[in-house]
């Protein structure tokens, strides 16, 4: 990402607080209050190299709000990571978790680092200290972080360990998306993607769709465009291209999805999977994928990825959100305008904070659940809330993502507003 398009992400993210202040039970006094982040802090890491070489990483931790509960959000490892970006993802963490009504506020966190260029043992370094930089600033009650871009439930296992070494005591709920010998949850690796099909197959029940005549494009085929792509594909939804951050892959007559996924965790990249006869098809970049005439696209990767320069250029009828800001305000306002409808990520892409959720709540009652409980939970949740913003943006004639961010908003502005604003201050002695 350009630091160009990286200094606007936050201010492009809050645009969405204004179209949604009309449909929303929300003080002003509660809006101003969301445009700020609560906490913010810089890092540097020294870590030891493997060649001797002492390297200096920085590092990003936000609180945007935690006036519902903890911060709660993931830890990326990316070298476009930057401070506004990192501010951004905690914004929308804060509504996310108000959407699915969850006890939480938003945070995030990340490092400049490119981790595909660190041995496994510089990685851990990096990890624990991490650790050792934020320790003061994250806590089971204050801020709990998750995987996000790049790292996963071993580097979790990392970070809780090297937390729980620091305050000489084991504490799990510190952080979620561990392996589960660490105490993570079942049902954890999936959920992101898990809680994107249940939101799809509420709107295939609400639009009567035959699953087999509907056409998908997913761009980003990481963790969670993996495990959409499977869901989908066992429904006999036609997924038609996959692409990862080296190129992609498209067949019309639909993937080979279980194929491709084993390819994918043998270590093989999508384009070399693409000349392979048995399983591949026809090789394509990522911004011909996003112009692909299919029925959904879903952008599975990282931010801004549907921008005012090509949105008139997307052919899908519906665009499903399962990363974190792929489509900026003005993209947003040419698809809106096109008809196209947009499942926002606060809502698409939930699942992954909704059992992460569930995960901390495991951690605290020493209680755990099978995978089949943790499925059932989060398909009750994501199907609810989905219901709920559909309801709402039917009743008001808006879109989805204004309807998710009224939904947001309602939740956060009544828990701010019982703080007291300032017609409470004016009104006389208490």
């Amino acid at each position: 990402m350009s630091a160009t398009a990286a200094s606007s992400v936050f201010d492009d993210a809050l645009r969405n607080l204004d179209r949604a202040f009309d449909y929303a039970d929300i003080h002003a006094e509660a809006i101003e209050r969301l445009k700020h982040p609560k906490l913010a802090i810089e890092v540097s890491i020294p870590v030891r190299m493997d060649s001797g070489e002492l390297r200096l990483f920085t590092g990003y931790r936000v609180r945007h709000d935690d006036t519902r509960g903890p911060g709660k959000g993931g830890i990326r490892f990316h070298p476009g990571v930057t401070l506004d970006e990192v501010k951004a993802l905690a914004f929308w963490m804060t509504c996310k978790c108000a959407v699915m009504n969850l006890p939480y506020g938003g945070a995030k966190g990340g490092v400049i680092v490119n981790p595909k260029e660190l041995s496994h043992m510089e990685l851990e370094r990096l990890s624990r200290g991490f650790i050792q930089r934020i320790a003061d600033f994250i806590g089971p009650d204050t801020d709990v972080p998750a995987p996000d871009v790049y790292t996963n439930s071993m580097i979790m296992g990392w970070m809780t360990d090297e937390y729980s070494k620091i305050r000489r005591q084991f504490t799990p709920a510190v952080i979620t998306g561990k392996p589960i010998p660490l105490g993570g949850s079942e049902g954890r690796e999936d959920a992101t993607g898990r809680g994107a099909y249940y939101c799809l197959k509420e709107m295939e029940s609400e639009r009567d769709w035959t699953p087999g005549g509907i056409t998908v494009a997913i761009q980003g085929f990481g963790n969670a465009g993996q495990a959409v792509a499977r869901l989908l594909a066992a429904d006999g939804y036609r997924i038609v291209a996959v692409s990862d951050s080296s190129g992609g892959i498209y067949r019309a007559s639909g993937l080979n999805i279980p194929a491709l996924i084993h390819a994918k965790e043998a270590g093989s990249h999508l384009a070399a999977i693409a000349a392979d006869p048995t399983i591949g098809g026809d090789a394509i970049d990522n911004a011909s994928l996003l112009a692909l005439d299919a029925d959904i696209l879903i952008p599975a990767a990282l931010e801004n990825v549907l921008t005012a320069d090509n949105a008139a250029q997307v052919r899908a009828r519906h665009v499903v959100e399962v990363a974190n800001g792929p489509v900026t305000s003005d993209a947003d306002a040419i698809l809106r305008q096109r008809g196209i409808q947009v499942l926002p990520d606060i809502l698409a892409n939930a699942g992954g904070v909704t059992v992460s959720y569930f995960e901390w709540v495991q951690n605290k009652s020493g209680w755990y659940w099978s995978r089949d409980q943790v499925h059932q939970r989060l398909q009750e949740r994501m199907a609810a809330e989905y219901r709920s913003i559909s309801t709402l943006a039917a009743r008001h004639d808006i879109d989805l993502r204004t309807a998710a961010y009224a939904q947001a908003l309602g939740r956060i502005g009544r828990a701010l507003t019982a703080q007291g604003t300032r017609e409470y201050f004016i009104g006389g002695k208490g």
